[in-house]
């Protein structure tokens, strides 16, 4: 059984060895838990994920691998598979436990009883005290209460078996998904390169120890200017249009930039990168930045990221009048590789889908542009984006 849940986390992309594997069985054997779906739930998960990024996976996995379970004779199997394991199960039973099970005829009588009632029942069935059901006081259901029953099905209120690994409660954490407020700032601290400018306000605890022995244990402080991202980051948006559906995830972003870069500035532009870019968007047609200006001002050390769909017309990438705002006398490709010539390193978020970009001539055109470093707007693919950017 443990092999094909084995087999299974690879198969849902979670990266388990067969280290990982041993260690689990070695638990097992070890007694680490027993009789508990729960307990095994979360020691295995202990033992088989190193990454909290791979949480949802493995419950999704969890899950669809012990759901197969579904016939009574196999959940008997699983939970009590002969006899010596039905002694080992009374044992770990308190007094009042077995007493409990004894006043339905032990466990014998109540296994009999509920494959009986399994059997005669043809319908769904809630509330009462006799069916298989929920909300009821029978000795077998889910969401009622009777004290020496055997629950079916998720989420007992009696918060005895809740099937955690139905609830995804780590979903957001997954490298796979869209990201959210949650996760943008750990994923933007990849891109981080620290330094010590300005004036020497900080206590150096470290030299002023040193300092202090080599003077013959008479206080010397020393003190070091603050510690800060160096990194500078040049930001240029996508707005309106395409764009509209994105633009929540785009504020995340912006606004997880704003706390994790000292250096940061910011544009917007239509679809593709021309002559003029903005500030803001009310006024953009009357407050507009020459695109020439920002490369002279902002130093060829910026590293620049674009977030966008790159979904538009091919025209407006290839061809001189191509915006659809306003006459450009140069291809938006001209001015793309006027800023790869000033900054080395520059990348694309997308938050379209990966899997929907090649149905988008613009897209691949956009991609080949920026030489691969296209990277979609998820955990991963920004952590991708930040990794490069910070090579």
């Amino acid at each position: 059984m443990l092999i094909n849940f084995f087999h299974g986390l690879r198969d849902a992309g979670v990266p388990v060895t067969t280290r990982e594997l041993l260690d689990l069985l070695e638990g097992m054997k070890r007694r680490v838990v027993f009789g508990s779906m729960d307990e095994f739930y979360y020691f295995s998960r202990t033992c088989m994920v190193k990454d909290e990024k791979y949480f949802d996976r493995f419950d999704q996995a969890f899950g669809l691998h012990f759901k197969d379970l579904e016939a009574l004779d196999d959940v008997i199997e699983a939970l009590i598979p002969d006899d010596w394991l039905r002694s080992e199960f009374l044992k770990n039973l308190s007094e009042e436990e077995k007493e409990k099970i004894e006043s339905l005829g032990g466990l014998e009588k109540l296994i009999e009883e509920f494959k009986k009632r399994l059997e005669e029942q043809e319908k769904r069935h809630e509330g009462g005290n006799k069916w298989i059901g929920t909300g009821g006081t029978s000795p077998f259901g889910q969401e009622g209460y009777n004290p020496e029953g055997v629950r079916v099905g998720p989420n007992g209120r009696n918060k005895k078996a809740v099937k955690v690994w139905d609830k995804r409660d780590f979903k957001n954490l997954d490298d796979s998904v869209e990201l959210g407020t949650r996760n943008i700032k750990v994923a933007m601290r990849r891109l981080r390169k620290f330094a010590r400018t300005g004036a020497a306000d900080e206590l150096d605890l470290d030299d002023t120890i040193t300092s202090t022995a080599r003077n013959a244990g008479l206080l010397d402080i020393k003190m070091v200017p603050e510690r800060h991202n160096a990194v500078k980051v040049l930001l240029f948006f996508d707005v309106g249009g395409s764009m509209d559906p994105h633009v929540k995830v785009c504020e995340e972003l912006f606004s997880a930039a704003r706390t994790e870069f000292k250096h940061m500035e910011y544009f917007y532009f239509h679809n593709f990168l021309y002559e003029n870019v903005w500030k803001n968007n009310v006024r953009r047609h009357n407050e507009r930045t020459s695109l020439l200006d920002v490369l002279h001002k902002y130093s060829h050390d910026y590293k620049v990221v674009f977030v966008g769909d790159a979904s538009m017309s091919p025209y407006e990438i290839l061809q001189p009048g191509g915006s659809v705002e306003h006459w450009n006398e140069e291809s938006g490709e001209v001015w793309m590789r006027r800023l790869q010539e000033v900054y080395d390193k520059v990348v694309w978020i997308n938050p379209v889908p990966e899997e929907e970009w090649q149905y988008t001539q613009s897209v691949a055109i956009t991609h080949k542009l920026l030489e691969g470093k296209m990277y979609p707007l998820t955990l991963k693919g920004l952590e991708e984006g930040m990794g490069y950017l910070s090579k």
